[in-house]
């Protein structure tokens, strides 16, 4: 399967969950002075999760171009040296803004890989938040732990903690 057909069947994986398809935010962003560059696939969706505008869907899927070179999390000193650091990637992202959350998206994201990606379940691991013992003192992710817990054997989910999160981005918001 080419990137072309992993881009189409996400696509019509979630327009069959009722998501809105969206184009790609342009690279280089043009009305936020925070941003010089598209950095992951949440960037277009900003004033929503800001509470800053009123979405017209609740359900929206994309695939986003993203380039990241500076910032909080400086992905260039990291190039080359993983298999997880890149410049210049596509993010895939299915995204409700009020409309679902944890149940329907680890359950579908299990649906998408195994039924529509064909991926070996015994193959698959997932992560689960673990919690953090720091200034933020959050707890573990209890809800996601069960809802994983009824798909695959408890061996194969990985506690993980801030550090392992590579999408948190800004100090506040995305």
């Amino acid at each position: 399967m080419n990137s072309k057909e992993i881009r189409k069947q996400f696509l019509a994986f979630f327009e069959g969950k009722k998501h809105k398809i969206v184009p790609s935010a342009p690279m280089v962003i043009k009305d936020d002075p925070t941003l010089l560059f598209t950095n992951a696939g949440m960037n277009q969706f900003k004033e929503f999760f800001l509470g800053i505008t009123e979405p017209k869907n609740t359900r929206v899927v994309d695939t986003q171009k993203c380039l990241r070179v500076s910032g909080k999390h400086n992905d260039l000193e990291e190039v080359g040296k993983d298999t997880y650091h890149h410049t210049m990637f596509e993010m895939l992202g299915n995204w409700s803004f009020g409309d679902y959350f944890k149940e329907e998206a680890i359950t579908w994201a299990w649906e998408l890989l195994t039924e529509v990606f064909k991926i070996d379940k015994d193959s698959l691991y997932v992560s689960v938040f673990e919690g953090s013992q720091d200034a933020d003192a959050l707890g573990k992710d209890d809800e996601a732990y069960a809802i994983w817990s009824k798909i695959v054997p408890a061996d194969r989910i990985i506690m993980g903690n801030k550090k392992d999160n590579l999408r948190e981005m800004g100090d506040q918001g995305p």
